[in-house]
């Protein structure tokens, strides 16, 4: 499987942010407070759209929505949000950039900055690693959902860019304004999905073996599990029987 969507799709598959839906909400309810500065009307903010679609495929209660774009509108009161991008290096060289969503900046770049050190990593200044990655849609489908003819039929009548075969999965990648028609086309003809997102895909990538895929693999957990972090995204790469391995 390719490196950009392989550690998502393994969290998937082991259920492994089903244990942090706490976690899941705090970042929804975020990117919902964030989208809705430039509007509280789903039909004229693209943002705010996805974010409730989100919202709603992780069966956030409604009122919850509500009172999310609420707290952006200013309707309610609630914490002022800012949103920071880091860029850096982990180990092995492995590109990242980590998207936070903090009320306090300070903190936050002191706490991601010492996660960093800690797992072998380590800051680096803005674009340093940005011009690697390009945003896109990742819809990833099993197999047994759906057949090679009948996906490329959806990519191709939505405006999806390619379907790819990767293993035991199907890859659509879109570019970020068809995602959303793609990925409804996806759930109209009721296609189970693995993963789909709009992330940051890298135009190359970083291998690694043995202890520095285990440090790599902390790293990202780390970061993960930070209150603030939104989006992980890096070139990271390994083989698929190892990466199982190490987060089994």
């Amino acid at each position: 499987m390719s490196g950009h969507s392989k550690w998502a799709t393994i969290k998937h598959k082991k259920g492994a942010l089903d244990a942090k839906r706490g976690k899941i909400f705090t970042q929804l309810i975020k990117e919902i407070t964030i989208a809705a500065k430039s509007g509280g009307d789903p039909d004229g903010n693209p943002r705010l759209r996805s974010a409730i679609a989100a919202a709603k495929a992780e069966n956030m209660p409604n009122d919850n929505i509500k009172r999310a774009i609420q707290r952006g509108t200013g309707e309610l009161p609630g914490a002022t949000y800012e949103e920071i991008a880091f860029e850096g290096y982990g180990p092995g060289g492995v590109a990242l950039i980590v998207e936070a969503t903090t009320d306090n900046r300070n903190r936050a770049v002191s706490e991601i900055r010492h996660i960093f050190s800690k797992s072998g990593g380590n800051l680096g200044e803005p674009n340093s690693v940005r011009f690697m990655f390009s945003k896109k849609g990742v819809i990833a489908i099993p197999k047994s959902a759906a057949d090679e003819e009948k996906l490329m039929n959806i990519v191709l009548e939505n405006g999806g860019e390619d379907l790819n075969d990767e293993g035991d999965t199907w890859e659509i990648i879109t570019d970020p304004h068809s995602f959303e028609a793609v990925a409804q086309a996806v759930r109209d003809a009721k296609i189970e999905t693995v993963m789909s997102e709009i992330t940051m895909i890298a135009s190359t990538y970083t291998k690694l073996e043995g202890p520095a895929a285990a440090q790599m693999v902390r790293l990202l957990e780390a970061l993960e599990e930070h209150d603030d972090v939104q989006h992980v995204y890096s070139n990271f790469d390994m083989d698929a029987k190892q990466l199982e391995e190490v987060t089994s």
